[in-house]
């Protein structure tokens, strides 16, 4: 394959490879020579477009001709501009689709005590406040001899906040770090603080609300003479209690993936982003549960999601959902539609309606039954969103916080990060899978070569229930992770 129309509506072709000037493209409307080099990724148009007339990919309007482009020109940034605008309009016109038939899937993980299943069993330690993240990193670094058998990791997540806040920052700073507590990859946590800041011990404990003493414990450094000897005496008891804990087979309806994409490019709503959709399916057809986020892009193709909610009332916190980010943008003097980064542009993805139409779909075609709110934690099973920005590791960091097991993070141009939670790379092009194979897990890349989607999301659906059963992505064998939280207000 050297190109797709995606949609019969559509006006343009994407390239699949690099195309000189003068290939023949043959699409719906009739075939046309290219007058210019179309480079992987990127646009071609397939029928004459007259200045002001709308671009059409994904069967969507994507934006709109600045000037008219003959058919078999590169269409891009420098002819189409956006056409997103602060104020729009919605209405719900609810569809359904059929979700897919699929064999039962189950993996090997920790059942914990309240019924939740852990795909990892790691010992993380949690600062507080950004004042002991040196501490906390010296407690990882010196006690690497807990390590071993079902103690599958130590780990800390730094970060400079829990003092100096006010107000949602604050809170959001402690809903995160609570919800990283209950995360069930953990089976045990230290909670480290210092004393003095402003995201206490006794308002930590109040919004976590009931823990195991034997397994999550915690440290104020002020009080203690020795905090590296007391914090290394703690994770041992911890360890101690985690060794008991062993992998068992479970359905993969106790699944929960975090849906995340970065580092687009003209591939990534083609090949990558469809067969994870294709994967969400399939996992909620068998009882499991996704979560998409990056609410600014969804910007443009937000319709797409709203006629799926199950009901009006989640319709109506989606549309609230949308219409609080794009307060957001306003209130910070931003415009809503300036969203994708120069490597999106690079890559072929010329304004926000391409790059979400490509985006939601992660999310596949199930119901969406539930909204979150930033820091909140997944509720019910199936397809929710999440309310978070499209920033790689804030978005990761929510998706983490609000319970996924694993993030699946598709990518055109690569990334090495890593979240909390195992982050599966998906690349949407065999080029990058090759290049960057330390940092790529899975090619998506075959479907532009020939494979279905249905194909490339019943062996994603496979791979995952690896990586929940233990294997380790390569994020996790760099020992790559971190977390970001989402900040808006002042610092004291």
């Amino acid at each position: 394959m050297d190109y797709i129309q995606i949609h019969p509506r559509d006006n343009v072709a994407v390239a699949l490879r690099d195309l000189p000037v003068g290939t023949t493209v043959a699409c719906e409307s009739g075939t046309v020579c290219l007058k210019e080099n179309v480079v992987r990724g990127h646009k071609v148009a397939i029928c004459d477009i007259p200045a002001g007339e709308d671009i059409i990919k994904y069967g969507c309007v994507i934006g709109k001709a600045t000037q008219e482009i003959a058919a078999g020109s590169h269409v891009h940034s420098h002819n189409v501009q956006t056409e997103l605008s602060e104020e729009t309009a919605y209405a719900y016109a609810p569809v359904h689709f059929a979700l897919p038939e699929t064999k039962h899937r189950s993996f090997e993980g920790y059942v914990r005590a309240d019924g939740r299943v852990g795909i990892r069993n790691e010992l993380w330690i949690i600062p507080v406040v950004g004042c002991v993240n040196g501490i906390a990193e010296n407690l990882v670094k010196g006690n690497q001899d807990l390590v071993g058998g079902s103690v599958e990791g130590l780990y800390t997540f730094a970060h400079p906040f829990g003092c100096s806040q006010l107000g949602e920052d604050h809170e959001q700073t402690k809903k995160i770090l609570t919800d990283l507590a209950h995360h069930p990859n953990a089976g045990g946590v230290l909670v480290l603080g210092l004393g003095c800041e402003n995201l206490t011990l006794q308002q930590f404990q109040d919004a976590l609300g009931s823990w195991d003493e034997s397994r999550v414990k915690f440290l104020i450094c002020q009080d203690v003479e020795d905090e590296i000897a007391e914090g290394s005496r703690l994770l041992a008891e911890i360890a101690a209690e985690m060794r008991k804990d062993v992998r068992r087979k479970v359905s993969a309806a106790n699944l929960v993936v975090g849906l995340k994409c970065g580092g687009s490019d003209g591939l990534s709503g083609i090949t990558a982003n469809p067969t994870v959709g294709r994967f969400s399916d399939r996992l909620i057809a068998l009882g499991g549960s996704t979560i998409l986020t990056e609410v600014p892009e969804m910007f443009g193709a937000e319709s797409l999601l709203f006629n799926r909610c199950e009901d009006a009332a989640v319709y109506q916190d989606a549309v609230q959902m949308v219409e609080d980010f794009k307060d957001y943008f306003v209130k910070h003097g931003q415009v809503v539609y300036e969203n994708p980064s120069p490597g999106n542009k690079a890559g072929g993805i010329t304004t926000l309606e391409d790059k979400s139409c490509g985006c939601v779909q992660k999310g596949g075609s199930a119901p969406v039954v539930d909204v979150l709110r930033y820091g909140e934690r997944v509720k019910k099973r199936g397809l929710s969103l999440l309310s978070g920005p499209g920033n790689d590791l804030v978005s990761s960091t929510a998706l983490s916080a609000a319970g996924c097991h694993l993030v699946l993070f598709t990518t055109g141009r690569g990334t090495p990060f890593g979240a909390p939670a195992p982050t599966v790379k998906i690349a949407s092009n065999t080029a990058l899978s090759v290049k960057k194979s330390s940092w790529i897990d899975f090619n998506a890349g075959t479907v532009a070569e020939g494979e279905s989607l249905d194909d490339a999301g019943e062996r994603l659906l496979d791979f995952v229930m690896e990586i929940a059963s233990g294997k380790q992505t390569k994020s996790e064998e760099a020992g790559i992770r971190a977390i970001s939280i989402f900040k808006d207000g002042v610092v004291l």
